[in-house]
């Protein structure tokens, strides 16, 4: 049954005249209020969903999110948003083979009511049977292991200014061009193993640099790095090795006064190490979660760091 709460609204007549009267207007439960699809017109109200949760407001980063993927969220009826997420798809348009769930926030107003659990179960039921996968902090992670998603990795999110102390990269880089794209789309699908050209293609004009490492005319690795209120997101960072992960990291740094933000796989435990020394201190270690799979497809050798951790 849903529960309503009335409010007067006065329907003609002078105050206080017989002819006022009272009309009742119930206010859904939330329970009866509908999940809809979001668009870039509600970028604003996801930033104030951010605000109002401590997280930064983030509006570059939503842009990104719901141009790329699938928003889904709930209006509240005084105003704003009650719940909202993020769902970008890889692989075939008409078949995806893999779902990042991101950026999942329930205002502090309607916190703890349950509507996290239904909002999930909704986006779970509407993605069928395409494996997924999200990034879950230590408060997220109890609701997602209900749901049945799995823990199968970590990542360390790092954030400082970097001190190259004199470092000379032992592998050059380069300032990716348009040459390079499809060579980048290609190595991103060998690494990551699925598709996600309609991300990596928005990167040239996403973020503020652009990367790659070769050698002998073959690409090795390529990064990007992108402005998020006062810092840069070195993401994505993908390296033949920990060698060429480093130069590539330098060289962005190079490129910025800003403090570096990324999140750095922990098997990578030589490139944490190496970048704690040089000013990046740790700051959150959260769960990599998969929902229909053991483990994330691809080579996670090569795969250091994601775009984000709200998409992959």
């Amino acid at each position: 049954m849903t529960k309503s709460r009335y409010a007067p609204r006065e329907t003609g007549g002078r105050r206080g005249h017989p002819s006022d009267s009272l009309t009742c207007v119930p206010i859904p439960s939330l329970a009866a209020l509908p999940i809809r699809r979001l668009t870039l017109r509600d970028l604003n109200a996801c930033a104030d969903l951010s605000e109002d949760r401590g997280w930064p407001r983030e509006e570059y980063k939503w842009g990104l999110l719901l141009a790329a993927g699938k928003g889904y969220g709930i209006d509240d009826p005084g105003g704003g948003l009650v719940t909202a997420c993020v769902v970008t798809e890889y692989g075939p348009y008409s078949e995806p083979d893999l779902g990042a769930i991101g950026m999942v926030l329930v205002a502090e107003r309607h916190a703890r009511q349950g509507i996290g659990r239904r909002f999930m179960r909704h986006i779970l039921s509407s993605m069928g049977t395409t494996p997924l996968t999200l990034h879950a902090t230590p408060n997220g992670r109890p609701l997602y292991e209900e749901l049945g998603f799995k823990v199968t990795g970590q990542a360390e999110m790092l954030r400082g200014h970097f001190s190259p102390d004199g470092l000379t990269p032992a592998v050059s880089t380069r300032a990716a061009t348009a040459e390079d794209l499809a060579a980048i789309i290609r190595l991103d699908e060998e690494v990551l193993g699925t598709d996600r050209t309609h991300l990596i293609t928005r990167l040239p004009a996403f973020a503020d640099q652009f990367r790659v490492a070769e050698e002998s005319g073959r690409l090795t690795g390529y990064a990007a790095a992108w402005p998020n209120m006062d810092t840069h997101v070195v993401g994505p960072l993908i390296a033949r090795d920990t060698e060429t992960a480093q130069a590539l990291l330098t060289s962005l740094a190079a490129g910025t006064d800003r403090p570096l933000r990324t999140d750095i796989d922990v098997r990578h435990e030589e490139l944490r190490a190496w970048a704690r020394e040089r000013g990046l201190a740790p700051v959150a270690l959260n769960a990599v979660m998969t929902y229909g799979i053991p483990e994330l497809p691809g080579d996670w050798s090569r795969r250091f760091a994601p775009l984000t951790v709200a998409a992959l």
